[in-house]
């Protein structure tokens, strides 16, 4: 064999004896294991990161939904405002199909008149003569997204008379 033969050759083939060959055998079995371990840590590595991904993914899908939708918002109110002084079929009818594409995104309008005073939900403007702690009338509809509140409701809430 030439010298360039021999540099080539595996070491656990220079051993002349058993117990090197045995011995050269048990580190690579060692470094296969070892290589084998790296491999599932970066395996798990890889299936956490993916589950980052889609959960970071889903909420910000959800903030960009919540940006637009509370862009629209005052579309809406101008829209509810609009029907105290004008009676209209095709208003009614933009106003429903407006809360259906809210309640399709999972917004819904938060039930004040007549309700307890929630400060979590609403937003108190003025107290006037009334059922104490009841919602007497509301000024501007609130909403919120799951438990989320996007906006609380502004509301004149009712407190007992003045003696």
């Amino acid at each position: 064999m030439d010298k360039k033969a021999k540099k080539n050759e595996p070491s656990y083939a220079k051993a002349t004896d058993g117990q090197g060959k045995n011995d050269e055998v048990a580190h690579l079995k060692q470094k296969i294991e070892e290589l084998e371990n790296q491999v599932k840590r970066i395996f798990a590595d890889y299936q956490n990161l993916e589950k980052r991904v889609v959960v970071e993914k889903r909420e910000w899908l959800i903030k960009a939904n919540k940006d637009l939708i509370l862009k629209l918002l005052p579309a809406l109110d101008f829209l509810l405002l609009s029907t105290k002084h004008i009676e209209n079929e095709g208003l009614k009818l933009s106003i429903q199909n407006f809360f259906d594409i809210l309640k399709a995104e999972g917004v819904e309008k938060i039930e004040t008149l007549g309700k307890e005073f929630d400060p979590n939900l609403m937003e108190g403007v003025k107290l006037v003569e009334g059922e104490e702690g009841k919602v007497v009338e509301e000024l501007r509809s609130g909403f919120k997204m799951g438990e989320q509140v996007l906006r609380p409701a502004q509301v004149i809430v009712g407190k007992k008379e003045a003696n």
